[in-house]
């Protein structure tokens, strides 16, 4: 007789969980009242965690969870839960630390087996059928005939994710030196691809940060050769497959050396991230190629990823269904030779050189990956045409491919929650594409989305909430929420000079300190003090393809020590980066945010605070110019607030040029502000 099953996924609301709703598997969520059960019952928890756009999670989905003797034995042993790491990272958080210290490596799909207290016991990756129930069998077993070998194991590993997440207090006084940098950066550069750009190995991912810090440190020590490596970098991602060329946006990562066959998913954090980069990458170097990346990767996300209310969504799926009706990972994004023949016609054998359709823009099954090897001007040299001519066949190519593959392919399946903290670093991707190209449509799309989050995001008690879903806010927000939205408040009250964006960053701050500080080492928990405890509560302080929440709330709390004139916060900043300093040489590519925040202890860091009727348009000047060792605070009318006493004149407006509570005498030019800052 087959075991009747209760799937609890379809009473929720994420679009990963709900994938799940429909499995053999007493598939529950995780919260109090699942976990109340496995103890009540005596049961292991058998935990699954992924995220819609994973590949491999809806691989082992078919095999595993969509196969009735499988899930009877789930169904019989476990208590089964379902997480959306994107939902709830502070669980994904737990047992990837579990998972890495058991097997050396971590990953999605994520599956482990814990105690009824939730205390891991073993896990792993994505497991063929035959490996998983094999597995499930001896560990079921294990625990009927032996359990306490279980509670040993789990006790020992408690031991070691409590060493793995440990930051102990740094006890000498805090030094920062630019020799720390020098010495990350030389034995980072030994792991550098100088010719493809990004690191020397294959799959390939983005990692924004590493580029936004080596940028600045190239700029900042007039350091060509680093430069050198970062528009390479840039340059040939822009160039590769992974920059979807017809329709915009970013995959997550490329799978060879070249940038040119993606994982087909697009998520809104490295969109996001990439916007800011090539954004400032553009200030700095004019490079109109950076121009047309920012302008196509912000068409994508205002097509796709935007709801009418200006929030944004969180990623797009790797597979769709090709004309067969099979799902296949990249089917919409694809092209083969024919396909293109028909939909450029004339210009095809323009477009076939533009795009390589050839041996090196070939992948698998006759189809293309659209890549580029040239500049526009090496292109038109070589075959005889103006850089205009190109622009206006690009669109037009771009415009075809684009309403083809819209009418006549099924899209992949979009994940339509709203996260907090990826939404925070769209608005900086917005604030930053306005600064370097002074497109008011840029700044009303990053202020919607701010208003957005302080409606339906944004608490009563002061707190952040982590997802939107069917006009329902939930989950209560987490470090990283607050980081990145604090920072892109900041970001917004610099562009606006509207007081309440600072206001927000603060409150929410402060928030920040009174609910997640570890006193113990002057970080931050990654879960509030109000959240239900887990098997370990973690510190994140790791940068990866999204930048640690600890590294940017240091950053937060450094610039806020500077607007607000406030010891605590400049202290605290200190003390965070101190506390992590002497980590960052044995992993270079692990720091490069806190990195970044040391440029700002190690090398002069400007006030600029512009006082006056023209302000504004002081400041836009300002933003031509790449300066990322400064904050802007301006105000065209005369303002209480500390960073303007007494500097408002009614005829004339002055630029405050200030170094360390230092400020030179006001000048009213941008000109002669650049001189003083040696820019």
């Amino acid at each position: 007789m087959e075991h009747p099953y209760t799937n609890d996924l379809i009473q929720e609301t994420s679009p990963y969980l709900l994938q799940h709703a429909h499995n053999p598997v007493d598939w529950k969520p995780w919260n109090e009242q699942t976990l109340a059960q496995a103890k009540k019952e005596n049961k292991l928890l058998l935990i699954s965690i992924g995220y819609s756009s994973c590949h491999w999670c809806h691989v082992m989905e078919h095999e595993s969870f969509e196969n009735t003797e499988v899930a009877q034995l789930m169904n019989a042993h476990f208590i089964n839960i379902k997480v959306d790491r994107e939902e709830r990272p502070d669980v994904d958080n737990v047992y990837m630390n579990a998972v890495q210290l058991m097997t050396g490596r971590g990953g999605w799909p994520l599956n482990a087996i814990a105690l009824p207290d939730g205390r891991p016991v073993w896990g792993g990756t994505y497991f063929p059928k035959e490996e998983w129930t094999s597995a499930l069998e001896q560990i079921a077993k294990l625990y009927q005939t032996a359990p306490e070998k279980l509670i040993e194991y789990a006790e020992k590993l408690e031991q070691g994710m409590q060493e793995m997440d440990a930051i102990i207090p740094n006890n000498s006084s805090p030094d920062f030196k630019l020799e720390t940098l020098q010495n990350a950066i030389s034995q980072w550069s030994r792991q550098w691809d100088t010719r493809q750009g990004g690191l020397n190995r294959a799959p390939k991912f983005m990692m924004p940060n590493n580029y936004l810090f080596l940028l600045r440190y190239a700029h900042q020590n007039q350091d060509q050769e680093i430069l050198e490596y970062v528009n390479t970098t840039l340059e040939q991602i822009a160039f590769g497959g992974v920059n979807d060329h017809v329709g915009g946006g970013f995959a997550r990562y490329s799978v060879d050396t070249k940038w040119h066959v993606p994982h087909f998913e697009k998520m809104l954090y490295d969109n996001a991230q990439l916007v800011s980069l090539y954004a400032l990458a553009y200030t700095k170097t004019k490079n109109l190629l950076y121009r047309e990346t920012v302008y196509q990767t912000l068409a994508f996300i205002a097509r796709e990823m935007t709801t009418e209310d200006g929030a944004f969504y969180s990623a797009i799926d790797a597979d769709s269904l090709t004309t067969d009706g099979i799902l296949e990972e990249g089917a919409y994004y694809v092209w083969t030779k024919k396909e293109l023949q028909i939909l450029i016609g004339d210009d095809f054998d323009l477009f076939k050189e533009y795009y390589n359709i050839n041996s090196y823009g070939k992948w698998e099954k006759d189809n293309y990956v659209l890549i580029r090897q040239d500049t526009d001007q090496d292109f038109c040299k070589e075959f005889g045409i103006s850089e205009q001519e190109i622009i206006s066949k690009k669109n037009k190519w771009h415009e075809d491919l684009l309403r083809f593959r819209e009418s006549n392919k099924e899209k992949p399946r979009l994940d339509d929650k709203i996260l907090t903290s990826w939404n925070g670093l769209m608005i900086k991707g917005y604030v930053d594409a306005y600064r370097a190209f002074n497109d008011e449509v840029f700044l009303a799309a990053a202020l919607k989305n701010a208003n957005f989050i302080s409606t339906n995001l944004m608490r009563e008690d002061g707190g952040l909430n982590r997802t939107f879903k069917n006009e329902k806010s939930t989950i209560n927000g987490y470090l990283e929420d607050y980081a990145a939205i604090v920072d892109a408040f900041i970001a917004l009250y610099e562009v606006t000079a509207d007081n309440q964006w600072l206001n927000k960053a603060k409150q929410l701050t402060d928030y920040t300190f009174q609910h997640f500080q570890n006193p113990e080492n002057d970080l931050f928990f990654f879960t509030s003090n109000q959240d239900p405890s887990l098997a370990s509560r973690n510190t994140e302080f790791y940068d990866n393809v999204i930048p640690s929440s600890n590294s940017i709330m240091a950053k937060n709390i450094f610039m806020l020590s500077h607007y607000y004139s406030d010891n605590i916060y400049r202290d605290a900043a200190k003390a965070m980066l101190h506390n992590i300093q002497p980590s960052i040489e044995q992993s270079p590519t692990s720091f490069s945010n806190w990195m970044d925040g040391m440029l700002n202890y190690t090398m002069p860091f400007y006030e600029l605070v512009i006082v006056g009727k023209d302000a504004e348009v002081l400041r836009q000047e300002f933003d031509s110019y790449y300066i990322p060792n400064k904050l802007i605070a301006t105000s065209t009318i005369k303002s209480d607030h500390d960073i303007f006493k007494g500097r408002y004149d009614n005829d004339k407006t002055f630029i405050y040029v200030c170094v360390n509570n230092t400020c030179q005498l006001p000048v009213e030019t941008v000109k002669a502000a650049l001189k003083l800052m040696e820019v």
